[in-house]
């Protein structure tokens, strides 16, 4: 009996060292800035689907289900020339159908440079592109963001016709 109870105890305190120790939440906090080129010689969102049928006189529904592959650089600051810390590769669909212009975003942030060199992080999620701020999931991560879930705040930083900065202010909680 003696043994039995000793087991029990050390299962208890082998569980609550577990809990309390490894599966701790670290909050990890990242700021940079992504170009989204359409225009130009060297565009890095490419559009690859959409509508060819469309007869109407509103300008967001004629680009309702638009679809486009990215992979758009990431910045420090909203210099282009500024550091590269890494890439937004993914697929955006113009998702409004009236009303509103939004996107669903499915990108994976992956960096190239710095601390978080080879970890990435993946967005899925409705982005209403005209607010001043839009809240996005983080849905999973690899490297130094595995198992990560989180949010990511955007903000249009700037605009030339529809090529765009974007600030990103991102929250990931990691074990």
């Amino acid at each position: 009996m003696a043994f039995a109870t000793k087991l029990l105890l050390l299962i208890a305190f082998l569980a609550a060292v577990y809990d309390t120790d490894a599966m701790k939440q670290k909050v990890t906090r990242i700021q940079f800035y992504m170009h989204d080129i359409v225009g130009g010689p060297k565009p890095t969102a490419v559009r690859v689907a959409g509508r060819s049928n469309f007869t109407g006189q509103d300008p967001i529904a004629a680009t309702f289900g638009s679809i486009s592959v990215i992979d758009n650089p990431l910045t420090v600051t909203p210099n282009i020339n500024s550091t590269l810390v890494g890439r937004a590769q993914g697929i955006y669909a113009m998702s409004s159908l009236e009303n509103e212009f939004s996107l669903l975003m499915t990108l994976t942030y992956a960096f190239t440079s710095g601390p978080y060199n080879g970890s990435t992080f993946s967005v899925l999620g409705r982005n209403p592109v005209m607010k001043e701020v839009r809240e996005m999931p983080v849905v999973g991560g690899t490297g130094k963001f595995r198992l990560a879930r989180g949010y990511c705040l955007a903000r249009t930083y700037s605009m030339n016709q529809m090529d765009a900065v974007i600030g990103y202010n991102v929250t990931l909680l990691l074990y």
